[in-house]
């Protein structure tokens, strides 16, 4: 039975007189890749730091690994490794000497360290860098940073917005190196990206307006919401414009594709018709639902 590594109850946090967090709960089960899902100023980051204890929420409570977190007595972190947005370091050292740096100020031991540096170096592509880091893309401080957080062994790495600034290629690589990071630990990653949840994430949660509006495995959330319908592309243009003749739903596509959203019933009766008519078709293909589509139902 895997144990729950993150558990928050009613968590409660306003500033000035906003509410920004309004009774959220949410569990992460431990060596999942969790994505916590929101739109941008949702509340995200403020979860984040209540969890890292740096933040003093209004009520309600934050467990790390069975442990109390507690504003400003940070013990719990010694099981999170963090990665914010913009990751900070000292420009004039190489990616080791960073490593080895932050290694010593955490008290490792110096052959692990050593070990660990070098293990975590090349999990995420910088084993053979030898620059010093003021000539990093922001690409590969993002790896660096999550080299650093995974340092000391985190029962839980907290990922703030890891992809958001990259561009494709840098996104795909973060993407992988957590997915290769799971193995050694449980994933937590906020993001409006949900392309990026839909590849590697085990779990999700969809925050709106302080509060999780719903949770659960990427397969359960897709399956709350039936097929967006169908594509049905035919061969013929005229084929296509007959068709929406005889169906005023179907609505066009490019080329000679058509898109149909309603019930089974209705869908028989357009194959029927296809079947009847004898209409060449190219393909019929089922919509997925997408988490995309769930989400901005949810945050309607």
């Amino acid at each position: 039975m895997d144990m729950e590594i993150l558990a928050i109850e009613n968590l409660k946090k306003s500033f000035g007189g906003k509410e920004v967090l309004r009774g959220l709960d949410l569990t992460v089960p431990e060596h999942s890749i969790f994505g916590f899902i929101g739109r941008n100023g949702a509340g995200k980051t403020t979860t984040m730091k209540a969890i890292l204890g740096l933040l003093k929420p209004d009520s309600g409570q934050v467990h790390v690994c069975g442990e109390k977190v507690c504003f400003g007595q940070t013990r719990t972190n010694r099981h999170i490794g963090y990665l914010p947005d913009v990751p900070e370091f000292y420009a004039y050292m190489t990616p080791l000497e960073y490593l080895r740096f932050c290694g010593e100020i955490s008290g490792m031991g110096k052959a692990d360290l050593a070990t660990r540096s070098n293990e975590l170096l090349k999990l995420v592509g910088l084993g053979q860098e030898r620059r010093r880091i003021k000539g990093f893309s922001r690409g590969m401080k993002q790896r660096l940073g999550i080299a650093q957080a995974l340092l000391n062994r985190p029962k839980l790495l907290i990922c703030d917005e890891p992809t958001s600034a990259l561009d494709p290629v840098g996104r795909k690589e973060i993407l992988d190196i957590l997915l290769a990071a799971k193995e050694q630990t449980t994933i937590l990653f906020s993001t409006h990206i949900l392309s990026d949840v839909e590849r590697i994430c085990t779990e999700a949660a969809f925050l709106n307006d302080g509060k999780i509006a719903m949770q659960g495995t990427i397969e359960e959330l897709r399956s709350m919401r039936p097929s967006d319908g169908f594509i049905i592309e035919t061969e013929q243009k005229e084929d296509a414009g007959n068709l929406i003749k005889a169906f005023n739903d179907l609505k066009t596509g490019e080329e000679n594709t058509l898109t149909f959203h309603g019930d089974k019933e209705r869908f028989f009766d357009i194959v029927r018709y296809v079947a009847e008519n004898r209409i060449p078709i190219q393909r019929i293909e089922r919509i997925e639902p997408t988490l995309e589509s769930l989400f901005l139902e949810v945050t309607k």
